[in-house]
């Protein structure tokens, strides 16, 4: 059963929660698939983003779905196993980690995805009904506009909110699924997800934010 988040202190599994999380979030799914899949590199189209939106612009569907379950994966499979052999406050340090690795990655001199599939799994990982709720969002969103950055960044903001109200109802009582430091990480993460957004903000804005599917490479 997840307990409430507490005082990590700065001891060895600390720094090997932080580290294992970002090296296996550094993983780019999305480069690798397309690549052996014989397309070349994903960066070099559409966005130039490793993420599955960008490999859908390979008309590859396929290829784009497993980049978005891999990279969901990465995420909750390092809160996971954190949770299994430390502890929850770890766990979340694990999903942390993750979602750096995802946006900065090592492997690509730290030039990364937007990191909205990690943060989806990371969220699953940390609580299953927050995170269901932001994947909800994400899909229900980007099924009636049709714009994955305006689904991504929608999720994003609502998702502290989904915390919030899972640690004041939790019909478990207490904060089973949702406390101040989960609700603190997961707005941290959207923040970043807004800077990586940027550019998708004000495009947004202009009203010139390409569709979901649009753009596929000839």
């Amino acid at each position: 059963m997840p307990e409430p988040l507490g005082d990590i202190s700065f001891t060895w599994p600390f720094f090997a929660a932080a580290l294992i999380g970002y090296l296996i979030g550094s993983i780019p799914f999305g480069l690798l698939l397309t690549r052996m899949a014989g397309l070349g590199d994903v960066r070099k189209i559409g966005s130039g983003n490793i993420g599955a939106t960008n490999v859908l612009r390979t008309g590859k569907k396929g290829l784009a779905l497993a980049t978005l379950l891999l990279d969901g994966g990465k995420g909750a499979l390092v809160v996971i196993l954190a949770n299994i052999f430390l502890t929850q406050d770890y766990a979340v340090l694990a999903g942390g980690g993750a979602f750096l690795g995802h946006l900065y990655p090592i492997w690509l001199k730290f030039k990364g995805g937007k990191g909205v599939a990690t943060f989806i799994g990371v969220m699953l990982a940390i609580s299953w009904p927050a995170g269901i709720g932001v994947a909800l969002t994400w899909l229900l969103t980007a099924l009636i506009f049709r714009i994955s950055s305006l689904a991504a960044l929608v999720a994003a903001a609502l998702a502290p909110l989904y915390l919030y109200v899972l640690k004041i109802y939790s019909p478990f009582g207490g904060s089973y699924f949702g406390d101040t430091q989960r609700i603190e990480f997961a707005a941290a993460m959207a923040v970043l997800i807004f800077l990586r957004h940027r550019e998708n903000i004000a495009r947004l804005v202009k009203g010139t934010e390409p569709r979901i599917g649009a753009g596929k490479k000839s």
